[in-house]
């Protein structure tokens, strides 16, 4: 679990709205903690493979789902995991 993709949230509503979509989308996520690694936010986030982003995207769009942004997450060259925010 050291470089993986992350969609954060400011609401536990759209995080939890999102992981339904996403579900009933038969796509493979996982909703976790928020890594500390991203600033304050809702406390959940769904980490998602990076090949689904598009269709992650697509499905929020329609849905009008709010989003803090997606974030990769990474073990930078000191050993410590760091965010990379790759979109709002």
């Amino acid at each position: 679990m050291n470089d993986f993709y992350v969609i954060s949230f400011n609401s536990t509503h759209h995080a939890i709205r999102t992981e339904k979509l996403l579900l009933a989308e038969n796509l493979k996520i996982l909703t976790l903690p928020t890594p500390r690694e991203i600033a304050a936010s809702c406390g959940l986030s769904i980490k998602f493979e990076k090949d689904d982003l598009e269709k992650i995207n697509t499905i929020m769009e329609e849905n009008s789902l709010e989003r803090r942004g997606i974030f990769h997450i990474i073990k930078n060259q000191d050993g410590e995991r760091e965010a990379i925010k790759i979109q709002d």
